[in-house]
This record gives structure tokens, C-alpha cells and sequence, in this order.
């Protein structure tokens, strides 16, 4: 069975007197170990999808299970545990806290677990030490490069050992080198770690990286994308 599992789901919101559809009727299977990218235009639903698939939101019809968890069946208390313990997201920004150095940010989702000071020290280096940046844990946001501070974010993304990284343009704000960097490190954290990654983008450079690439429009998952 596949990790991630999406059946006959619908997600729509109200816009004033609209109706807005982002996701209608989508079928979707992610393997365990993948790296899947989800390809689109702004506003074709990739968002809202990813959103679904990290427990941020909950579908309006269908069925959404990963690994095992019916995660429309599950209370918000239930579905926020759920998340910290199994997904990791990188933002399209990186929304570290300015006044706290990489170490701190990094350490935050630990915070929610039930760990010593010890083991969250050590969780933390490890992280830092994946990403390239043991050398920068007490330096601050603005003592960093915009590729430097994404690799933060998913240092924070992987400290809790999650199953599932979700990425949201993770390379939107980057400049080429900059982009290749988290690219190849997002690649690395899938073949050498086994992280499952879901990353969705409008760049078709960014999507090479992936394992398998679909594309999403119009709320609708159409064929696989050369």
C-alpha cells in the first residue's frame, strides 16, 4: 500500500459570495521513499494539496490515509500530534525567527516532544550537521545568505525525524546556486536518509530533481509531465 494515499478528495473555499474548487475529485498515490513533485501554474491547487497531505487542512469529501492513519477521521488535538511527529515543511520562505540564532530555530519543533535537554541537543546538531551548517548554529538570520537560511528550515523540517518532508517552492526566493544547493540537498535527505518528499513548484529545472513529476490544474491531477 502506498504511503500516501488520496481518494475521490475535494477541497473548496468561500471567497465572498464564491465558491473557489482548488482540488476536485483527486486521486493520488505516493510511494514510501519517494520523491514526488507536483507541477503548476500559481493557483492550481498545488498549495492547497500540499497542505492536505501535511495536516495543515482537512479535504471536504474523500479519503486522505498515510501510513496506515485515516487522517479525516482523526480530532485536530489527535491530527497536530500526528503532524509533529511525521511531517517536516519547508516553506517557500524560510520564517525563521529573526531574533533566534540557527540552533534555536532549528530546535523549536522539539519543543513539542517529550525530550531531555541532552537528546534535543543532540537531534539539533545532527540536523545542522545534515544541512552543511554545524559551523553557523549560533549565528542569526541576518548573518546568513537566503540559501544558507532555507537549509536552516529544513534542518528544522528533519530534527524530529519525520517520514514525510512536504516542500512549497522551496527554491522560489533563491538564485540558481543557491537553489541547486537545497535541491541537492533535498535529493541527498531521499536516497541517503529515506525521507519521503512531496515538493510542489512551477520550475521545471526545480521538478528534475524529483523521482516522478505530476501535474496539477485547474483542481485536477492530469497526466504525468515529460
Amino acid at each position: 500500500m502506498a504511503l500516501i494515499q488520496l481518494s475521490n478528495v475535494t477541497k473548496s473555499y468561500r471567497k465572498g459570495e464564491h465558491v473557489v474548487k482548488p482540488l476536485s475529485n483527486v486521486d493520488l498515490a505516493i510511494e514510501d521513499g519517494e520523491f514526488f513533485v507536483l507541477l503548476g501554474p500559481s493557483g492550481s491547487g498545488k498549495t492547497t494539496l500540499l497542505n492536505l497531505i501535511a495536516a495543515i487542512d482537512r479535504p471536504d469529501e474523500g479519503t486522505l490515509r498515510v501510513g496506515g492513519d485515516e487522517l479525516t477521521a482523526l480530532s485536530s488535538g489527535r491530527l497536530a500530534a500526528w503532524r509533529s511527529e511525521n511531517v517536516g515543511y519547508v516553506f517557500q520562505q524560510a520564517n525563521l525567527v529573526p531574533v533566534l540564532t540557527a540552533y534555536e530555530n532549528v530546535e523549536l519543533p522539539l519543543w513539542l516532544l517529550d525530550l531531555s535537554r541532552a537528546e534535543r541537543h543532540q537531534r539539533v546538531s545532527l540536523a545542522l550537521e545534515a544541512v552543511g551548517l554545524a559551523d553557523r548554529a549560533q549565528h542569526l538570520p541576518k548573518q546568513m545568505s537566503g540559501g544558507q537560511e532555507q537549509r536552516v528550515a529544513i534542518a528544522r523540517a528533519i530534527v524530529a525525524d519525520p517520514r514525510i518532508v512536504v516542500a512549497d517552492e522551496p527554491t522560489g526566493n533563491l538564485d540558481h546556486e543557491s537553489a541547486d544547493a537545497v535541491l541537492a540537498l533535498l535529493r541527498r535527505l531521499n536516497q541517503e536518509r529515506g525521507k519521503t518528499i512531496v515538493m510542489v513548484t512551477h520550475d521545471a529545472r526545480a521538478a528534475a530533481y524529483g523521482t516522478r513529476r505530476m501535474h496539477l490544474d485547474k483542481g485536477a491531477l492530469r497526466a504525468e509531465a515529460a
